[in-house]
């Protein structure tokens, strides 16, 4: 095979697609005009998978280490339809990237830029390693407004979300999405060693049974993206009423559950964007449509915060900086995470979690506020198990809600807490997540099913449940617990 003249590299990381991809299409651009080739890299960095700071979790879990095998797999397959492929290699991106870029000679190093201290860490490191012969270029995908075309600087991102999203919006129109290049010519390793994928067994998945309870069976790359997408917009029509269906817990379509290939960037939000605004204009525009827009500048503003704080993000005194007497109780947090703190609310929603990689957007507050405003436990280890678990696991989303839930972060206002009574009643008054995910609780009737430890002893006869065999009796008492945490934040704050 003849070496090609000028050969550009590009490293894949969160962006696990061919269209909408900056970095891809400007180096099959140059390299088509200049007869060249194009070299694309994934790195499978040991550090991606664990362990996290405080709790030494495996920090990619088995849903979402199924979901990345299975977008590489539709990654290569998507880039030998135009004639490329991905060279897969395992080791240290600074030390796999300055390899490859010597041996094929590389032009330059195309990539998207990435936030969160380690990955900007990682970023630099191989820009430091590359021959000085290999130009670095970056591009930015991880949210639908570019920074550069913000009303503001990173550095002057507002404090509060609304303000935020009302400035941006002030700005009208969205960017619509780039085209996939029609072809690509690949570089030398492409030929003579493009790498095998990732097995299950590598990527610790192998054993993994899919719960028949999951809201979905997600399916990682662009095209199940595209699927979902079809499903849900499309074929379900279900965007049309997304904002009175959104805090649902139960069922497929409650939601539009595109947080995975979002995270893993096996589509873009200007793609999901583009295809709310082609439904607005076939179909209808109306407050549901425009509240997946909503919800994507939300995924922006995390995005966003992340690059302006960078590591506070991850103290346990969070992006204000607030100092709070957090507790590091380890068998209390081993009750939450495994669902057995006797709250079925709660119960049913950490059992999804652990069982099927996924929660809902409401599940998620709910027991995010259990775990700091009931138990006062330290937040960071929610995050750490949050990240552990998630198929959609995203840095900057993940992190950032768990700096709001706690208290510590953007638009911090006191000792906010989610009633759990009330969020029952609103949200599963029948009890139908929590028997679909705690069977044990199929006994209670409906209206103590979130309340099992107020049946009396000769309810408890009568229905053959009892407190302490067939459910755990709670682990605090709810309105008791917030009070004393109550106490000990708002002492510590008077200090």
């Amino acid at each position: 095979m003849q070496r090609a003249t000028s050969i550009t590299g590009v490293w894949f990381r969160t962006d696990l697609r061919i269209t909408d991809h900056g970095p891809l299409l400007e180096a099959a651009r140059l390299e088509q005009a200049r007869g060249g080739a194009v070299t694309c890299v994934y790195c499978l960095d040991p550090r991606d998978a664990g362990p996290t700071e405080q709790l030494g979790l495996a920090r990619r879990g088995p849903f979402r280490s199924r979901f990345l095998l299975e977008s590489l797999a539709d990654l290569r397959s998507a880039l030998r339809a135009i004639g490329g492929d991905l060279v897969v290699r395992r080791g240290l991106p600074e030390q796999v990237l300055p390899e490859l870029a010597r041996e094929e000679g590389w032009a330059a190093l195309h990539l998207h830029t990435l936030v969160g201290t380690e990955e900007e860490a990682v970023e630099e490191a191989v820009r430091a390693a590359l021959p000085e012969a290999c130009a670095f270029r970056t591009w930015w995908d991880r949210t639908l407004v570019d920074p550069e075309e913000l009303p503001f600087s990173v550095r002057e991102v507002p404090e509060v979300f609304t303000k935020f999203r009302r400035k941006v919006e002030r700005g009208g129109s969205y960017p619509e999405p780039l085209p996939a290049p029609s072809s690509l010519a690949s570089g030398p390793a492409a030929a003579s060693d493009p790498g095998d994928l990732p097995t299950p067994e590598e990527l610790g998945c192998a054993d993994l049974v899919d719960d028949e309870r999951a809201v979905l069976r997600f399916r990682g790359g662009a095209t199940a993206a595209a699927e979902r997408i079809d499903a849900y917009v499309w074929s379900g029509d279900r965007l049309k009423t997304y904002k009175k269906t959104r805090n649902g817990m139960v069922g497929a379509d409650y939601s539009s559950k595109l947080s995975p290939w979002l995270a893993l960037g096996c589509v873009s939000a200007r793609q999901v964007q583009a295809e709310v605004e082609r439904y607005e204009r076939e179909r209808v525009r109306n407050d549901s449509t425009y509240w997946l827009t909503f919800e994507l500048l939300w995924r922006d503003y995390f995005q966003l915060i992340t690059a302006k704080h960078g590591a506070a993000l991850f103290r346990p005194s969070g992006l204000q900086g607030i100092q709070r007497p957090w507790q590091r109780d380890a068998q209390a947090f081993e009750a939450w995470c495994e669902g057995r703190t006797g709250i079925p609310l709660v119960d049913a929603n950490m059992r999804e979690l652990r069982l099927s990689g996924f929660l809902s957007n409401r599940g998620r507050q709910i027991v995010a506020s259990f775990l700091t405003k009931n138990l006062g436990i330290d937040w960071r280890w929610g995050a750490e198990w949050f990240e552990a678990c998630l198929v959609d696991h995203d840095v900057a989303s993940n992190w950032g809600n768990w700096n709001y839930a706690a208290g510590v972060g953007n638009d911090a206002r006191g000792f906010r807490y989610f009633d759990i009574a009330t969020q029952a009643s609103k949200y599963d008054r029948r009890g139908r997540h929590a028997r679909l995910w705690c069977p044990e609780l199929a006994p209670v009737p409906d209206r103590l099913v979130h309340a099992p430890w107020d049946l009396t002893r000769a309810q408890q006869d009568e229905l053959g449940f009892h407190l302490g065999r067939d459910w755990p009796r709670p682990l605090v008492d709810l309105d008791a617990s917030v009070a004393a945490n109550r106490e000990r934040w708002e002492t510590a704050g008077a200090r």
